[in-house]
């Protein structure tokens, strides 16, 4: 954990550079000191059939969730929420003056008892820094 999760509309998938965002979001994350960095994920769904507002523009958007692991209090999760949301708005923010564009981000907590994981990134990680 963290998983990071991009929902974009596909009029907008050339120019959403997600791997940059993707770079950068592991990058502040790893950073951050809160998440180890052999369980952050990034995947991004392009959404082939959606509508927004009144269908008459060409419209966009971005839908990002961060889901996380129990455990971690509300004050640093919003501290790390805050900035990633600053991380994201500017690296739409080019895209976002062009064109009608409307970002969303939040951050859920996963339940500590039904979050089921098996991982061996963790390990292989501390092997390579060792």
């Amino acid at each position: 954990m963290p998983h990071f999760i991009v929902e974009y509309t596909d009029n907008i998938e050339s120019e959403a550079r997600l791997p940059e965002l993707f770079e950068q979001v592991h990058g502040y994350l790893g950073a951050s000191g809160v998440f180890p960095l052999g369980g952050i994920r990034s995947r991004g769904l392009r959404l082939d059939t959606w509508r927004m507002a009144d269908g008459q523009h060409d419209y966009a958007f971005v839908h990002i969730t961060l889901k996380v692991g129990a455990g971690r209090d509300l004050e640093t999760r919003k501290q790390v929420a805050d900035g990633l949301f600053a991380l994201i708005t500017a690296h739409f923010a080019d895209l976002q003056a062009r064109r009608l564009l409307a970002i969303s981000f939040e951050m859920s907590e996963l339940h500590d008892t039904l979050n089921y994981k098996q991982n061996n990134v963790h390990a292989f990680l501390a092997r390579q820094n060792a």
